[in-house]
């Protein structure tokens, strides 16, 4: 056995390696340690062949292997069988290792496994430029904490230990305890725990899945800005929109750009140009193009405002809305406008305050405010207070029934007006008809004008026609026969037939006069 005391080459090894303090340089001495059994010069090469348990430091590097060529001139390392490397609690393990002085490239075969503090490397092949501080594997690799659950695996690998970063690409998965994530291309800072992802993404949770095609996402906080055909599933509800920011704690979510929410578990679609959501706070608010979808069994309603804003309760129960400026409202049932607008989802009552209108097949309401009871988006019931109205078109537009006083309460069968009770300084349009039958059929003859003044009235319709009105106190009234009405008794004071105004379907109505 040979045991030289000491041998010195010249220009040896990987100048800065993969982890952070694992540094070896290109020059300086190399010191044989006691195990090497044979050293083989051969004049002709130039080379140096270590044979037998091969062991020596470099820089405070020590490196083991089975055998190893150095060629001088040329700047060449071989080290095959066993090869180990060691510095500052770092290892490094491979089957053989060429290392070019002069280009400051080396490259790894066989069960390539790094180690250090944090994180363990493996793959079967790895490259290293020293002169970029680029390491990189082509065929499959695998990191995993030693400190926590962290698992990142890829086809391609590219480490910079300089700025503490690593890039991969193709099938990248990583997992993190629940979370995982899978994309085309990652950029992973460790020390920052974020993750720049591009490509077609998915990163799920046990609460969440988010599907997006770039982005980043801190893992350690699970928060993130996503971007470009966003996707984000949670156990009730469904966000579509162009980019997003999330984060799980406090429960804060931000959505921008043709934003599409489905909410299963409360039978509720919304659609904006942004949302967002606190559930910290019970709290969420869509803006621009803002459409909220309540879905019931017999209907569904459509409203739309600049703003609109929904309440929960603690268990994410939503318990009411309320719309802000240029107020919408669509459903087979009922229309309407408004400049604000309050839903209780408890009891189903809408409240329209600053200038509301509501249409119901031929009758139109208007008030100060307007209050809706409503079940299954079939209208019960209709409170219309402050300077209160109700007009009935008859005949196309010939003629109107009108109703006006302080307060109406209207009372609705089948979303039609059947009732409707005034309460202070009432007044009354009404054109009345007269029916004949005849063999086969009815024929309608409408017989004048009946104007009505009193403090409180009653009126029962059928078909927007009056069957039946009732006094609670002396009115004082007039009737005119069809060929001698006076023209300044046709209209109630501040008639306004408002039909333009009136919204034709759910998503045109957005579209304001």
């Amino acid at each position: 056995m040979f045991n030289p005391p000491r041998i010195k080459l010249y220009a040896f090894f990987l100048s800065a390696f993969f982890f952070r303090g694992f540094l070896i340089a290109q020059s300086n001495i190399l010191e044989l340690l006691p195990g090497t059994e044979k050293i083989i010069f051969d004049e002709k090469s130039g080379a140096n062949r270590l044979i037998g348990t091969v062991s020596f430091t470099y820089q405070g590097n020590t490196m083991f292997c089975d055998s190893a060529h150095y060629d001088e001139k040329r700047k060449i390392v071989h080290a095959y069988g066993n090869v180990h490397i060691t510095k500052n609690n770092i290892n490094l393990f491979c089957d053989s290792l060429l290392y070019l002085g002069t280009n400051k490239f080396a490259k790894l075969w066989g069960h390539v496994r790094i180690r250090d503090k944090e994180y363990k490397i493996a793959t079967d092949s790895m490259d290293y430029d020293a002169k970029s501080g680029r390491a990189t594997y082509k065929n499959f690799g695998r990191i995993e904490s030693i400190i926590s659950n962290e698992i990142i695996t890829s086809k391609y690998g590219y480490f910079y230990p300089s700025v503490g970063s690593f890039f991969f690409s193709g099938k990248v998965f990583y997992k993190k305890e629940d979370l995982t994530m899978t994309t085309d291309t990652l950029q992973f800072a460790y020390e920052k725990q974020i993750t720049q992802f591009f490509g077609p993404t998915e990163i799920k949770n046990d609460s969440i899945t988010i599907n997006c095609e770039r982005g980043w996402y801190h893992v350690q906080k699970e928060e993130g800005n996503l971007y470009q055909n966003v996707s984000i599933a949670q156990r009730n509800r469904l966000v579509v929109c162009d980019t997003a920011f999330y984060a799980s704690k406090p429960a804060i979510f931000t959505a921008r750009g043709k934003v599409h929410v489905d909410d299963n578990q409360k039978k509720q679609y919304l659609i904006s140009d942004v949302f967002y959501s606190n559930k910290s706070i019970g709290k969420t608010y869509i803006t621009g193009k803002a459409i909220a979808i309540q879905v019931n069994s017999k209907d569904s309603i459509y409203l739309h405002a600049d703003t609109l804003t929904i309440y929960e309760d603690s268990i994410g129960n939503a318990i009411a809305m309320t719309g802000n400026k240029n107020v919408r409202i669509f459903s087979q049932a009922i229309q309407g406008i408004a400049d604000s607008a309050f839903y209780n989802n408890v009891n189903g009552q809408l409240t329209l305050g600053k200038s509301p209108i509501i249409w119901s097949k031929n009758a139109q309401l208007k008030g100060d405010t307007i209050i809706v009871f409503m079940k299954d988006s079939i209208i019960n019931k209709a409170l219309i207070i402050g300077k209160a109205s109700a007009i009935m078109e008859l005949d196309s537009g010939l003629y109107y029934n009108q109703l006006s006083g302080r307060k109406i309460t209207a009372r609705f069968e089948n979303n039609e007006l059947q009732r409707a009770d005034m309460n202070g300084n009432a007044w009354t349009i009404l054109y009345p008809i007269e029916e004949t039958k005849t063999d086969s059929t009815f024929i309608k003859k409408r017989l004048g004008l009946n104007r009505l003044y009193a403090s409180d009235l009653r009126v029962s319709l059928a078909d927007s026609e009056v069957r039946s009105i009732t006094y609670f106190d002396k009115p004082d009234g007039v009737f005119y026969p069809m060929g001698q009405i006076k023209e300044q008794e046709k209209f109630i004071v501040g008639f306004q037939w408002l039909i333009t105004k009136r919204p034709k379907d759910p998503f045109t109505m957005i579209l304001r006069d």
